[in-house]
Order: structure tokens, then sequence, then C-alpha cells
């Protein structure tokens, strides 16, 4: 069996790291916070370029800073700022359970960065093509666009950003990909959506409750004041008190 650190060493390994290097590189920079982890993959670091000043590498075993499965990390909620998950959902039973995850554990208005190999793609054929079990990347459960696409919807996490990238097509030797370079650079022209890996960039976004109370008391306006007026034994008013008797009177 060979590791994903071993495949990653192989010139196209490092083609696929290249890649994935500058997506990250440009995404995490601008984004801040307190808090960052990545899933998966400790022995490279996607979280270089970012200035948050607390970083952590999450896996289950190797040289990571935490120790936990991705399915149910130990880590309280709405206190990560950045998530980044490079091919992480691929290679996990249960996928929509690590969404939930990052859903759970991001703060409000935290940012997820996420890398998938793409099915729809020449690195798709090649892993239909492989008959050896357990042999990385190609034992993966490549996963659809859209498909990712409604379960971040259903967890409101809207996607703000997103890219294709290795258009070339994923030779084991460098000589023969080289061939194919000019497919990198025209590949976001004539195929967009044939890229073998794909990237998100996601939002949790939180729907806002405001509450509308009574007005109980109306601020700043003042009733007139009524003066008391006394009233004689036979309830009737004084003369003082009475309409004023037009000056003109009229004389039978």
């Amino acid at each position: 069996m060979q590791s994903p650190d071993a495949w990653l060493a192989t010139p196209l390994g490092r083609y696929l790291l290249e890649c994935e290097y500058r997506y990250f590189d440009e995404t995490v920079a601008d984004l801040f916070g307190y808090n960052a982890l990545q899933l998966g993959l400790p022995e490279h670091d996607f979280l270089r370029a970012s200035r948050i000043p607390f970083k952590c590498h999450v896996a289950r075993g190797g040289p990571a800073g935490l120790h936990a499965r991705f399915r149910d990390l130990p880590i309280a909620s709405n206190s990560v700022d950045l998530l980044v998950l490079p091919h992480v959902l691929e290679f996990s039973v249960n996928p929509h359970q690590i969404l939930r995850e990052v859903q759970r554990v991001l703060m409000p208005e935290g940012h997820a960065v996420i890398a998938c190999f793409n099915p729809w793609s020449l690195w798709g054929v090649r892993r239909l093509f492989n008959f050896t079990p357990e042999v990385y990347p190609w034992d993966a459960q490549f996963i659809n666009l859209p498909r990712i696409k409604d379960w971040l919807a259903l967890l409101e996490l809207e996607i703000s950003a997103g890219k294709m990238g290795c258009y070339a097509p994923p030779f084991a030797q460098d000589k023969w990909r080289k061939r194919f370079n000019f497919m990198e650079a025209a590949g976001d022209r004539w195929w967009p959506i044939a890229g073998g890996v794909y990237f998100l960039h996601v939002i949790k976004r939180v729907r806002g409750m405001r509450l509308i109370m009574p007005k109980w008391r109306e601020e700043g306006v003042r009733r007139p004041n009524l003066s008391v007026v006394p009233k004689t034994q036979d309830n009737k008013m004084p003369a003082a008190a009475s309409e004023p008797v037009n000056a003109r009177t009229v004389t039978r």
C-alpha cells in the first residue's frame, strides 16, 4: 500500500501539490481570525500563507498537533475561524458528517477551503482503470461537484469562490505530462469543468433574528395638562369656569 505522502513525492504528486499550494496560498492569505485548522495530510502545510496566529493540524496519526477523527472533532462549537480540507471528503465513508462537523466548529462568517478530486475529468477516467486496491489516490471515492454543492447548501455553507485545476492528463512521468502543458493554460477557457481537482471556498452563514416588540410608551410625546375645575354642590359649573358670555346681548 502506497501512503499519501509517498505518492505526493512522485512527479505526478508534485504536480498536484504545486497546483494546490498555489490556490490555498492565495485564498488563506487574506482571511483573518484567531484559530485555523487543517484536516488531513499533516506532512504538508496548506496554512503556511495564513496570518492567523494559532494554527493546528488535525489527523488520525502522523506529525499532527491533534489526533482525532474528522467525523467527531473534539473542538468546541463556533470556535474556529478557518478550516482547510485537502482531500479529506473522498477518503471518508461519511463525507456529509464531516461537513456537518465543519459547520458546527466554524464561527459565524467563518471560512472553509475544500479540495476534492473531480470524477468528470481525465483523472476520474484514470481512476476507472485502477484494478489494484489501496493505491492512493485512485482508491478514493471521487465526489461530483453538484453533489457537494447540495450538501453545502443544506448546511448553510455558502460558496464564495471556486476553481478547477490540474487539466493535464495524470501521466506518471513528467516528460509525457509536460507535452500536455497547453491544456493547463487553456483549461479554464475551453474545458472549465474538466479539471482533475476542484477547490471551493465556503463561508458559514447564520441567519439573523430580530424581535419586534410592541412600543408601550410613546417617548417624546407630551399630553396637555388638564387643570382641575371645582364643582358646586348642585353639580353646576361655577361662573368663573363657565363659558364666557358674549359682550353683545340681545334684549327683548
